[in-house]
């Protein structure tokens, strides 16, 4: 049975996905503002709207060149946040976002039920399936429609440095706290308070932490510091593609601490009665995994590359280009 967990930190953001790291460049094509299509099959015109960082560009690339594989003109349409493009998602203004499951859910439960809704009524829950389905009611009522949500999740994740997980056989979050040592915990400054970083941690695998440092979420203090031997555990993002680079690994939340924020597509009515169009955007939902999303991030802020290059050569990696 999945546990549900509250949701109180949704104010400060899609459980720290959103502090990734800034996006490339875009198409002077991606900036302009388009009406939704008025024809089914693949012929009408289409938005791509979302968030301005390097993982939802990313997404947003994928889903252009799909729906232009599929016959559709479509333009991207970036803004600083979900307060922003999830009206113009609603009012066909723009016509397709990528999403994060869960924290989506609690942004619609927080407009349908209050600011305490998240804690008191939680619709989201660490299985993505469950979670989708328990936040269609709630994108009903906003005239949206969630299509298939992704195995890629970009969630809080917790990270150490790859020798001390070699020395001690640490695969896990659970064999972490295993050791019954005081930690030493590299994260955001309100870590302490936030259910799903350090209270989390402590009630959910037992750790003990002796102190905290508030060097924030994936950011390059932080990773450097758990390098060093500064930090024992890092707070990054699941699909942070530069760990690797500091000399750092993921330990896995074994025990489903954190939501299901899984990457799903998220569309207004007119283009969900689109066959084409949805079609088109599931196939991606089919084959992208987490590390597959760690992967496209590293070749953008890592690599330099553009978002839109990354974006077609894993789609036709894959054979949906």
């Amino acid at each position: 049975m999945t546990k549900r967990r509250s949701f109180a930190a949704l104010a400060a953001g899609a459980a720290f996905t959103l502090f990734l790291a800034g996006c490339g460049d875009d198409d002077g094509d991606d900036s302009t503002q388009t009406e939704s299509g008025d024809e089914a099959g693949g012929g009408g015109q289409l938005t791509v709207g979302g968030a301005d960082f390097t993982e939802m560009s990313v997404m947003q690339q994928m889903y252009k060149a799909l729906l232009e594989d599929a016959g559709y003109d479509v333009s991207i349409q970036q803004v600083a946040n979900r307060e922003i493009y999830a009206p113009a998602l609603s009012s066909g203004e723009v016509d397709v976002v990528p999403e994060y499951a869960a924290t989506f859910g609690e942004y619609l439960n927080v407009q349908a039920n209050g600011p305490d809704a998240p804690t008191e009524s939680p619709v989201a829950t660490t299985d993505a399936a469950e979670t989708v389905e328990a936040i269609r009611p709630l994108a009903e009522e906003e005239g949206l429609v969630l299509l298939e949500p992704a195995e890629a999740a970009s969630q809080n994740g917790f990270a150490v440095a790859a020798d001390f997980a070699d020395e001690n056989g640490l695969q896990t979050l659970s064999d972490l706290a295993a050791l019954g040592e005081p930690l030493v915990l590299a994260a955001v400054e309100e870590c302490p308070d936030r259910p799903f970083c350090q209270p989390g941690l402590e009630e959910t695998y037992g750790l003990e932490f002796s102190e905290m440092l508030p060097l924030g979420f994936s950011t390059p203090q932080t990773k450097q510091a758990v390098a060093d031997g500064e930090a024992d555990l890092g707070l990054v993002g699941t699909t942070d593609g530069t760990l690797e680079g500091f000399g750092l690994v993921l330990l896995e939340d074994d025990q489903g601490l954190q939501l299901a924020d899984n990457l799903v597509p998220v569309v207004n009515e007119e283009v969900a009665q689109d066959q084409a169009a949805v079609d088109a955007l599931n196939e991606l939902s089919g084959v992208l995994t987490t590390e597959d999303l760690a992967a496209l991030n590293a070749q953008v802020d890592g690599e330099r590359q553009r978002p839109e290059d990354v974006a077609v050569a894993y789609l036709e990696e894959k054979g949906l280009l």
